[in-house]
């Protein structure tokens, strides 16, 4: 026997994540059905801890539909491509990606920035940034994302035209990966990528800051140089890069 070391403790630590993925998947079912749901009120319907099922939410980025007016029910329409992500689990990394984009304004004109993330290590591999709105912006990215590692089993995404449109379908489908969606209306469920722009923003701070658009261009790429490599990731207590130093 080593002194000071736990099995219980290292048994914790190996079930955990398998645990936590089970919980994230009630949660996002019953979500599909309750969508003004908090944690509180998910808790009560799975029978769970509520600081549990607030960490997993919060470990997966999770956040229940806050409707802003009131609307009409209307039933959602059925998916481009089924969320494979309800029944799948990454069983390492490079396996499954979640790809997705976001629009910061500087000095009166858009810029987009999309992004590509391995759900298993939450690093960032795939990166476009460009001025215009288009199917080339996520092309970009996912190109990107296999320009130096072999194409993901899957990739994910809500259902913005950009990732339901032919162009980018048939690349998916040429690089041999399965393509997966979020249910309409469903934004949790590519919760990894909510997650990141949040912080991705708030690193990066006043766009506007910068003279020209190749400083800001560059300051993107250096506050995600520093997400992957430094900033501490809450679901692995380490940057992404540090975590899959440990594997």
């Amino acid at each position: 026997m080593v002194i000071g070391f736990s099995r219980t403790h290292q048994y914790y630590k190996h079930r955990q994540p398998a645990k936590d993925w089970v919980t994230k998947q009630s949660i996002e079912a019953t979500l599909r059905d309750h969508p003004s749901y908090g944690h509180k009120r998910l808790a009560l319907h799975l029978k769970l801890n509520k600081k549990r099922v607030l960490r997993v939410m919060r470990l997966f980025g999770i956040k229940p539909y806050r409707r802003v007016t009131p609307k009409l029910y209307t039933k959602p329409k059925d998916s481009v491509f089924p969320n494979l992500l309800i029944t799948e689990t990454p069983l390492g990394p490079g396996d499954i990606y979640a790809s997705d984009f976001t629009y910061l304004k500087y000095h009166g004109r858009w810029v987009y920035v999309a992004t590509v993330l391995d759900v298993f290590t939450r690093e960032i591999v795939g990166v476009s940034v460009l001025t215009t709105h288009s199917t080339q912006l996520v092309l970009n990215a996912l190109a990107n994302a296999v320009l130096y590692c072999p194409p993901p089993r899957i990739v994910h995404s809500d259902q913005g035209s950009e990732y339901a449109s032919m162009d980018y379908a048939a690349l998916v489908q040429k690089l041999g990966i399965l393509q997966s969606m979020s249910n309409p209306g469903c934004p949790w469920e590519n919760g990894y990528q909510e997650s990141f722009y949040k912080g991705f923003k708030l690193d990066l701070g006043d766009p506007n800051r910068f003279a020209t658009l190749g400083e800001l261009v560059a300051a993107i790429y250096q506050t995600i140089n520093y997400y992957n490599r430094y900033r501490i990731h809450s679901a692995h207590k380490m940057s992404p890069v540090q975590f899959v130093a440990t594997l």
